[in-house]
C-alpha cells in the first residue's frame, strides 16, 4: 500500500512542473555597436561592467541587434567588450546584424558560434534564434529550418517542463511575417515568457496570449546613461527590473505568474493571415508548389524547361518547370541570396561560401568555380559569352562563361555588391552598399563614374535595386523614396522625384517607354522613360499594403508581375495599368517574380516554397 502511495507522489512530481531555487540574469538588447558611434561602446562597458560588478547574476541573454551595419569589424568590437563578462553569456542576432551584412549573415555565427542557443538552467529550458530578415529588407522571419529546429528542442524537453524563448524582434503582426508559426508551435508547451528587444522600450505585453516582456536598449539615447534588464525567477514567477547603469536602484517594471495558465492549444480569437482576396481572382491558380525545406532569398530563373534557385543552407536547385520535381541539387558551403542567371547549358551563381560556381544546367556537375576574398552575394548578368558579378570583397568581376577565366577585376568598390548589374551598351552599372552607384567600362572594367545622390549615410546607397536602361538614361531607386534618372555618358542627373514614394524596385516594360516602380503604400506607379522630365503616366492602386521589400516589378507580353512582403502577387497592365489580378500565396516575402509569359509566371517566397502560377483564361 506505501509503495503504491510513493509511486502515485512520484507521478505527481513528475507530471507537474518543479521550480528549483530562484535565479537572475541579464538581458542587454539593441547594442547597435558601431566604428562611428563610441557612445554605444561605452554604454555597453558601463552595463557590462556592472553586471560584473552585481553579485547573484547567473547569466546574461544577448537578443540581438548587437551592431549597427552587422559588418565583421563591428561583430568583434562587441563580442570583444561582451568577453569581458565574468558569467556565461548567449546572444542571438537582430535585424541590423541579417539585412546589412557583407558576409549575408554568415559572420554572426563564426563570431559569436550561432544564432540559435539553447541551454537549461535550474529547469528551465532557454531557447534564442534569428527572427530575420536575410539581405531582403522586409518584416521579420522565422525560417523553415529554425522552426524545425524548435519543434525538434521543444519534443525533446517535453510538454511540461518550463521554456524562457528570446527573440529579437517581437512575435506579432508587424514585426514578423510568420509569427504565428512560432506561437502556434509554443502553445503546445509551458513556454513561461517570450524575451525580446528591437523597440527600444519596456513593455509588458503578450503574443497570441503568450507572456512576453520587449525590453529596452543598452543605449542612453536621449538620457545621461544607458541600460539594461535584470530578470528575477523565483519559485511563483518571472519578473523584468529595469536597470540604469550608474544608479544603485532598480525599478520593478512587472512580470507574470509561472503557475497561472495564460493560454491553451486554442487559437479562436488570434488573428491569421487573410485569404479571402483569391476568391475574387479563382482563375489564377497555382500549378505546383515545392517546398525546399530552408528559406529562399534568392529569385527563380528558369531555362529550356527548368527552373534554377538558391536557397538559405547553400543548395542549389533544379526543378522541372511543369511540374516542379527536383531534378539535381548542388551543395555549396553557405547561405545563396543571389539569384543565378542561365546561358548556353551553364547557370551561375554566388554563394556565402566565397565562390562563384558555374553548373552544367543539365547534370549540376561543376564546370568551374571562383574563389572571392569574401562572400558572393551579388546577382550575376550573362551577355556575349561573359559573366558579370559583384561580391563583398571590394571586386566587380568580368568572367569568360565557358571556362571561368577572369577576363578583368575593378577593385575600387567600398561596399558590399548584392544586386544585378545593368549591362548597357558598353558599360556596366551597379550599385554597392558604400553609397555608390558604379559605371565602368564594359570591355577592360576601368571606371567611368559613380553617383551617390549626395547622401553619406550607407543605408541610403542604390545597392538593392535592379538599375534598368534606355533612351541612354538610367533609372534606379533607392532606399531615399526617390526615382532618378542618370545620363548614361555623364553620370549626372536628368530628373529626380519623390513625388511617389518608391523605394528599391525598378522595371522596364518591353517597347522601353515607360519604367515602373511599387510605391511604398499598395500602389505601382509608370513614368515615362522618354521623357526628359518626371512624367507620370499612370498609378495603380493595388492594394498590397505597407512595402518596402525590394522585388522589381518585371513585364511579360505587356504584362507587368509584381510582388510584395505580404506574400501577395499581382499583375498590371503595363500600357494602361489595369489591374489583372491579385493572389495571396504566403505571408512572407516573395521575391521578384519570373515571368514565363503573359499568363503564367513562377515566383519563390522566404517560406522556402518555389511554385508556378496560371491564368486560367478560360475563367476569366
Amino acid at each position: 500500500m506505501l509503495n503504491r502511495f510513493v509511486r502515485v507522489i512520484i507521478l505527481l512530481i513528475i507530471s507537474c512542473p518543479v521550480f528549483a531555487q530562484s535565479f537572475r540574469f541579464a538581458l542587454l538588447t539593441d547594442l547597435h555597436i558601431s566604428d562611428k558611434s563610441p557612445v554605444a561602446k561605452v554604454d555597453l562597458r558601463n552595463a557590462v561592467d556592472e553586471i560584473n560588478a552585481t553579485a547573484g547574476l547567473a547569466f546574461v541573454i544577448v537578443s540581438g541587434d548587437v551592431t549597427e551595419n552587422g559588418d565583421r569589424k563591428s561583430l568583434q568590437m562587441a563580442k570583444n567588450i561582451l568577453d569581458n563578462m565574468n558569467i556565461p553569456y548567449y546572444c542571438t542576432s537582430g535585424n541590423h546584424e541579417t539585412k546589412w551584412s557583407e558576409s549575408g549573415a554568415t559572420d554572426f555565427a563564426a563570431i559569436y558560434g550561432s544564432d540559435y542557443f539553447k541551454f537549461e538552467y535550474n529547469g528551465f529550458l532557454f531557447l534564442g534564434f534569428n527572427t530575420g530578415p536575410v539581405i531582403r529588407m522586409a518584416d521579420g522571419h522565422i525560417a523553415p529550418q529554425d522552426i524545425d529546429a524548435l519543434e525538434h528542442d521543444l519534443k525533446k524537453w517535453g510538454k511540461k517542463r518550463p521554456v524562457i524563448i528570446t527573440t529579437h524582434y517581437p512575435l506579432q503582426k508587424g514585426d514578423v511575417d510568420n509569427w504565428y508559426e512560432a506561437t502556434d508551435l509554443f502553445r503546445h508547451y509551458n513556454v513561461r515568457a517570450i524575451l525580446g528587444g528591437h523597440h527600444h522600450s519596456n513593455k509588458l505585453c503578450t503574443y497570441d496570449g503568450i507572456p512576453a516582456f520587449i525590453n529596452r536598449s543598452t543605449l542612453r539615447a536621449k538620457d545621461p546613461a544607458g541600460g539594461y534588464t535584470i530578470f528575477e525567477v523565483t519559485t511563483d514567477s518571472v519578473v523584468a527590473y529595469n536597470r540604469i547603469t550608474g544608479s544603485p536602484e532598480i525599478q520593478r517594471r512587472g512580470g507574470y505568474s509561472l503557475h497561472k495558465k495564460y493560454y491553451d492549444t486554442d487559437i479562436a480569437g488570434y488573428e491569421r493571415p487573410d485569404y479571402s482576396l483569391n476568391n475574387r481572382y479563382p482563375f489564377v491558380k497555382e500549378v505546383w508548389r515545392q517546398q525546399l525545406g530552408a528559406a529562399i532569398y534568392a529569385s527563380p530563373v528558369e531555362s529550356d524547361g527548368y527552373v534554377y534557385i538558391g536557397d538559405d543552407i547553400g543548395y542549389f536547385h533544379c526543378l522541372d518547370t511543369k511540374t516542379g520535381k527536383q531534378k539535381w541539387r548542388y551543395k555549396t558551403g553557405k547561405r545563396i541570396v543571389g539569384t543565378a542567371a542561365v546561358s548556353d547549358g551553364k547557370v551561375v551563381f554566388g554563394s556565402a561560401d566565397k565562390h562563384i560556381y558555374c553548373l552544367n544546367t543539365s547534370t549540376g556537375e561543376l564546370r568551374w568555380d571562383i574563389s572571392a576574398d569574401e562572400p558572393v552575394l551579388g546577382v550575376p548578368a550573362i551577355t556575349g559569352g561573359i559573366v558579370y558579378i559583384g561580391a563583398s570583397d571590394g571586386a566587380f568581376r568580368a568572367i569568360n562563361l565557358d571556362d571561368g577565366k577572369l577576363l578583368w577585376v575593378f577593385n575600387g568598390v567600398k561596399g558590399y555588391i548584392e544586386t544585378r548589374p545593368l549591362i548597357y551598351s558598353n558599360t556596366v552599372i551597379f550599385g554597392a552598399w558604400d553609397n555608390n552607384l558604379y559605371a565602368l567600362r564594359k570591355t577592360d572594367g576601368e571606371l567611368l563614374w559613380k553617383w551617390n545622390g549626395d547622401h553619406t549615410r550607407m543605408h541610403f546607397s542604390p545597392a538593392a535595386v535592379w538599375p534598368v536602361a534606355t533612351e541612354g538614361k538610367v533609372f534606379i531607386t533607392a532606399p531615399d523614396r526617390f526615382m532618378t534618372a542618370i545620363d548614361i555618358q555623364s553620370g549626372q542627373n536628368i530628373w529626380r522625384t519623390g513625388q511617389s514614394m518608391v523605394r528599391e524596385t525598378i522595371g522596364l516594360s518591353g517597347d522601353s517607354l515607360r519604367v515602373f516602380s511599387k510605391t511604398m503604400n499598395d500602389s505601382i506607379v509608370c513614368f515615362s522613360a522618354k521623357s526628359n522630365n518626371a512624367e507620370k503616366l499612370w498609378a495603380t492602386f493595388v492594394g498590397y499594403g505597407y512595402e518596402f521589400a525590394p522585388s522589381m516589378p518585371q513585364e511579360k507580353d505587356g504584362v507587368i508581375f509584381g510582388s510584395a512582403m505580404t506574400g501577395e502577387l499581382f499583375a498590371v497592365e503595363s500600357e494602361t495599368g489595369k489591374l489583372l489580378w491579385r493572389k495571396k500565396v504566403s505571408n512572407s516575402l516573395i521575391n521578384t517574380v519570373y515571368p514565363l509569359s503573359r499568363n503564367s509566371c513562377i515566383y519563390s517566397c522566404s517560406d522556402g516554397s518555389v511554385a508556378l502560377l496560371v491564368q486560367d483564361t478560360g475563367l476569366m
